[in-house]
């Protein structure tokens, strides 16, 4: 596979690359270059993580990228999900490897990585601290977004820590690539800016790494809940703000779908999702369909009666855009399709955890647990 090949498919599941000219010199410099991305393990794995980051993490491997997946068990600790227990922590962490093997990925060719590991090294908090002293309390502040918390002096001092130790993350783990999503990008560009600081590459040990000791940023996109937003009414907003609120979130089951849900259970979801006539921007059905459906399948089948078209066929998410927007095609009919096929891609995994014993009773253990957001 050649260069220009492989920069396709790794652009392919980004919303946002910086810098597309760094991304293509990395290929043409390095055979197999390296990158991560981090989950705090919380919670039931819903379409985000256990559909849509496969399907990413295939994409990625087809290029030749060398993956690290960091299981952040401590910012999950400080970030006080689950309780901030520690055991059903990792536990949720062990689940989600499952849920990524049972969706199809070669865990053989991922390298899963505890962030404990960090937290036993004395170079990792050498590093934390180093990042700490090269960037201001108000940058932190602005950043604090990643962790899922808003600048607020009532917040516990423990999340000021979190910016610095995921930047720290990136140069430990020697990382040529964050691939995370859009709503990591504030941290990301943190440490693009650290890099650039005269003497801090060698300081951190980030040498040959990146592109001219830079990492490269590949944001995925955020798979909106749900409930969607109205665009006439988010037009003023940011981008990467509006990303982290829309998004779809485990903590709210209703504005979710889980890898363990029934077909029924889903349909009905899909049924009550935000879906207008003519209306692209922020409609979830839509984000699935060009985000999932045909990131899976090489065409997508609507099921109607003869009456109002019959059966269509598309084979690009533009084409179907197209008669969306034309009111060529209903918005109960969208969803009735969606569903089947968003049901295709869930049920091996469901069916996964249903079968083998272990993992149903490691599924059943995590679902015991209360999720915090």
């Amino acid at each position: 596979m050649d260069v220009e090949e492989r920069f396709r498919l790794i652009k392919g599941v980004a919303e946002e690359v910086v810098t597309e000219e760094e991304l293509r010199q990395l290929l043409e410099t390095k055979s197999e270059p390296v990158a991560y991305d981090g989950f705090e393990p919380s919670g039931l794995a819903h379409l985000p993580v256990g559909i849509y980051r496969p399907l990413l993490l295939k994409d990625l491997l087809r290029a030749r990228v060398r993956f690290k997946l960091l299981l952040a068990d401590s910012f999950a600790w400080i970030n006080n999900k689950l309780g901030g227990d520690i055991e059903r922590i990792r536990d949720a962490g062990r689940y989600f490897v499952e849920v990524w093997r049972a969706a199809g990925v070669d865990m053989r060719r991922v390298e899963v990585i505890w962030h404990k590991e960090h937290f036993a090294d004395e170079d990792y908090w050498r590093k934390v601290i180093l990042i700490a002293k090269n960037h201001t309390l108000r940058r932190t502040l602005r950043s604090l977004a990643i962790a899922g918390r808003e600048e607020d002096a009532s917040n516990p001092a423990a999340f000021v820590f979190y910016p610095s130790m995921q930047c720290a993350d990136i140069f430990h783990l020697r990382a040529d690539i964050c691939q995370l999503g859009l709503d990591q990008r504030k941290v990301n560009m943190l440490a693009r800016e650290i890099a650039d600081k005269r003497g801090m590459v060698k300081l951190l040990g980030y040498e040959g790494c990146g592109v001219g000791g830079k990492p490269v940023v590949v944001s995925h996109h955020m798979l909106l809940s749900l409930q969607g937003f109205a665009p006439k009414a988010e037009q003023s907003r940011q981008k990467v703000a509006l990303a982290i609120e829309a998004k779809m979130s485990k903590s709210m089951p209703e504005s979710a779908i889980f890898v363990h849900d029934s077909r029924e259970e889903i349909s009905r979801k899909i049924a009550k999702a935000y879906c207008p006539m003519r209306e692209v921007e922020g409609n979830p059905i839509l984000d699935y369909t060009k985000e999932i459906i045909f990131r899976a399948f090489d065409e997508f089948t609507i099921e109607r009666p003869a009456k109002y078209g019959g059966d269509v066929t598309y084979y690009s998410y533009a084409e179907l855009e197209r008669d969306y927007r034309e009111e060529k095609l209903h918005p109960q009919d969208l969803k009735n399709a969606v569903a089947e096929y968003l049901d295709r891609l869930i049920a091996p995994v469901r069916e996964h955890f249903e079968r083998n014993r272990e993992a149903r009773e490691l599924y059943e253990r995590v679902k015991s647990y209360n999720v915090t957001r």
